[in-house]
This record gives C-alpha cells, sequence and structure tokens, in this order.
C-alpha cells in the first residue's frame, strides 16, 4: 500500500513537470527552447518526395508506387561482334586492322591447338595419360585475347585456356612433357595433365578447385596497382564458376579496390553437364557486373577479332583507370567436358554438329583469310600436315623421357623440410628398398 502510495506521488510530480514545460515553450522569449528538438526540423526538411535520399548504401531517387524490379529489365544484353560466319567484316569501323602475319598467327595457333587436343584425347583413350580436356570450339576465346595483352600481363586460367600459353610459344615439347608428368614438366610430374603453368609467360599454374583463381587473380591486380607496374591481370573462367562464392567475392574485391583486372567469361553453355538454363536465370554473367560496380560487355566468342578488340579495350583502360573489366565470351563447348564425360548423355549429337559444323572460330577465321587471298587451300593442306608432325614428334619425345625421381614428392613446399616429412621420406625409401621389385621403377629418373 505504502509502495502504491509513493508511485502515484512520482506519476503527478512528473506530469507536473511536463506541464510546466510546455507552459514555458508558450510564453514570448522561450523560442530558444526549440533548439533542444532537432528531430522535429529533421522531419520538416524532407517533408517530400522530391528531395534526395541520403541513405549512404545506394545511389537512387524516391518513388511513391510500390514496384519490384524485373529480373531482365531490358531484353538482353546485346553480343559484340565484328565479323560474321561468312569471315566478313559487319562493321568496318570495327575492324582491327591487323597485319597478315598477326592474322596468320592467330589461325596457326588455333589449329595447332585443335591438332594437339585430338592427338592427346587419343592417347587419353589408349591409356597412355590419365586424362585430359580439350578445346573445341573455344579457340577464339583463347587466342583473341592472348593476342591483345601485353606478354608481361599475369594470367590465370581456370583449365581450357591452353590455347592462351599455345599464343605466347609455350613450345609443344612442354605441353607435352606436363600431361606425360615426365622430367621435362616444369611442375615434376606433380600435376593432373592439363594443370598447366609458366614463370616465363607469366602464365600462374592451373589448379583444379574451381574459381579458386578468381580472388588469388584480384590479390595480384591489386599487388600491381600498388607498384605502379603499368600492368593488367586477366582473370578465366567458366559460367559454371561464376556460381561458386569466390567469384562473388573476387568480383567486389576487384571493384571496391580498384583493381586493373580482366574478368574473362567463356560462357560455353555447360557446367560440366548442366546446361545455363539450370545454372542461372538472369541475363548470363556479363548482367552481373554492373551490381559490383564493374564495366562489362558481351561478345561473341567465336569471333577471334570481337574477342581481341574487346580485351585490348579492356586492357587499355583497365591499366589507365585502375578499374577492373568482365567480358563475357558466347561458346561453345564442342568436346566432352573431359576424358572422363560423356556429353552424349545430356546434349544431341545434331547440337554438337551445328555449333562444329556452322559457327566454329577456326572456320570463321578460315573464311577471313581465304575472302583476303592470304591463304588458300593448297597451304591448308601444307599447314595440318607440317602441324600434325610437329604434334606427333614431340608426343613421341615425351613418351619416351622417364618419369621425375619419387623423391621430388617431398620438394618445393617447405623452405626447410620439417621433421614429419622427412620422415615421410624415409619411409618411402625403406619401402621401395624393400618391395622396389613390385614398381615401375625402371621407368623413373634415378
Amino acid at each position: 500500500m505504502a509502495a502504491a502510495i509513493a508511485a502515484a506521488r512520482v506519476w503527478r510530480q512528473s506530469r507536473i513537470l511536463r506541464q510546466a514545460a510546455v507552459l514555458l515553450l508558450r510564453q514570448p522569449g522561450a523560442r530558444g527552447l526549440a533548439i533542444s528538438h532537432p528531430y522535429r526540423q529533421q522531419e520538416q526538411q524532407f517533408s517530400s518526395l522530391d528531395d534526395k535520399p541520403q541513405f549512404p548504401g545506394a545511389s537512387a531517387e524516391f518513388i511513391d508506387k510500390l514496384e519490384f524490379i524485373q529480373p531482365n529489365v531490358i531484353s538482353g544484353i546485346p553480343i559484340y561482334r565484328v565479323m560474321d560466319r561468312q569471315g566478313q567484316i559487319v562493321n568496318p569501323s570495327e575492324d582491327p586492322h591487323l597485319p597478315k602475319e598477326k592474322v596468320l598467327k592467330f589461325y596457326k595457333s588455333m589449329t595447332l591447338l585443335n591438332t594437339m587436343d585430338r592427338i592427346l584425347y587419343e592417347s587419353q583413350r589408349q591409356g597412355r595419360i590419365s586424362f585430359y580436356m580439350t578445346n573445341y570450339g573455344e579457340e577464339g576465346t583463347h587466342v583473341g585475347s592472348a593476342a591483345a595483352l601485353d606478354n608481361t600481363d599475369l594470367v590465370f586460367g581456370q583449365y581450357r585456356e591452353a590455347g592462351v600459353l599455345m599464343y605466347r610459344d609455350y613450345p609443344l615439347e612442354l605441353f607435352m612433357a606436363q600431361c606425360y608428368g615426365n622430367i621435362n614438366d616444369l611442375g615434376k610430374g606433380r600435376q593432373m595433365p592439363v594443370h598447366y603453368g609458366c614463370k616465363e609467360r607469366h602464365f600462374v599454374t592451373i589448379s583444379s578447385t574451381l574459381a579458386t583463381q578468381i580472388p588469388q587473380a584480384v590479390g595480384a591486380a591489386y599487388a600491381a596497382k600498388r607498384a605502379n607496374a603499368n600492368r593488367v591481370v586477366i582473370c578465366y573462367f567458366g559460367e559454371g564458376a561464376a556460381s561458386e562464392g569466390d567469384a562473388h567475392a573476387g568480383f567486389n574485391f576487384a571493384a571496391t579496390l580498384e583493381c586493373p583486372i580482366i574478368f574473362f567469361c567463356r560462357n560455353n553453355g555447360y557446367a560440366i553437364s548442366t546446361p545455363t538454363s539450370e545454372q542461372y536465370r538472369g541475363d548470363g554473367i556479363a548482367a552481373r557486373g554492373p551490381g559490383y560496380g564493374i564495366l562489362s560487355i558481351r561478345v561473341d566468342g567465336n569471333d577471334v577479332f570481337a574477342v581481341y578488340n574487346a580485351t585490348k579495350e579492356a586492357r587499355r583502360r583497365a591499366v589507365a583507370e585502375n578499374q577492373p573489366f568482365l567480358i563475357e565470351a558466347m561458346t561453345y563447348r564442342i568436346g566432352h567436358h573431359s576424358t572422363s564425360d560423356d556429353s552424349s548423355a545430356y546434349r544431341s549429337v545434331d547440337e554438337v554438329n551445328y555449333w562444329d559444323k556452322q559457327d566454329h572460330p577456326i572456320s570463321r577465321l578460315r573464311h577471313y583469310l581465304l575472302s583476303r587471298g592470304w591463304w588458300d587451300e593448297e597451304q591448308e593442306k601444307a599447314w595440318r600436315k607440317q602441324s600434325r608432325k610437329k604434334v606427333m614428334e614431340a608426343f613421341e619425345q615425351a613418351e619416351r623421357k622417364p618419369k621425375p625421381n619419387p623423391n621430388l614428392l617431398f620438394s618445393d613446399v617447405y623452405q626447410e623440410m620439417p621433421s614429419r616429412l622427412r620422415k615421410q621420406q624415409e619411409s618411402l625409401a625403406r619401402h621401395l628398398q624393400t618391395y622396389g621389385e613390385h614398381y615401375p621403377l625402371e621407368h623413373f629418373d634415378k
């Protein structure tokens, strides 16, 4: 009862104080007391939809109508092309006007890669190597982009960019050595086939783990920016890898840190067996760029000149302006995903034949060369014969070479080998000394 009486007294006292405050505000000369109500002034200042939003997280206008943004606000991002399927330049102002020697290098790099693919694919089927991935149908994306770069620009590939190394004059002998894992392999036989790498040609060694190269490439680009290296980093990946979390993290870091990097997406229609219709609902990969604040373009990946023009301009601006660019090259994977895949289980033969016969990047460039008088059928036959001979010579040489010494399993990781690794090395040595007759040690370097 006493507590209730005390509470009533407190309530009456607070009510009297509130009434007194109101009276003070109403009296003349009490205008200055209104300063104690800043929120009331702010409400009066922003009372109309005509005022600009001040939220720090976006740049926009107020609207007074409830409306959700549609996934496809336009009919589709257009595809930039320079020449049509018959090798004719569509718009003369977009012709890169490349000299004959350079265009012939495009063609020879693309066809040599195609020949190497066929021979190594068959060698895997014969059990000579353990694994292989062809580049059929995507040669234009490799060569067109590689030709637009400086030779010192750093390349982060996925696993289907052998044409970039081919254009940078990576020897056939080293392609073969890597796939065979012999003593000439720069990776000393410790990687799966097609996981190339070459420090001299600024090509970072391939990693099987999908999309990990994307944030790594951004880090390298940020380092190049801080060093004022006048250098760009290009990062290749497929549309399937773009669904990985690493891709989103990489895009955002590149934009916010303003890195000189080119994200080059090869949209070839399939992530192994998953078609694009089951991978995403938006308008491809280029449509994602603006959401991160990245300048983006979609190109015809079977048009080597369109790829070249887009990459060249992206490189120029990336270095000059320190900002990222996203190129989505629309193409088609004609071959199986790898020798572990049978694509006939999820796509028709007619679909594959259409792209192989009707819209192949090599055929398109051949039409261009023929129309210019820079190539003819006799040259084609001679080059096909010569390129096959070169590949077969490198192939036979690689097959005869021994495998690296087993002790190399333990090197090139630590500057000083830790005790646990030394114990493993000693254990292997004892095992081979006891049971060596059961292993083909004669095929390994001593």
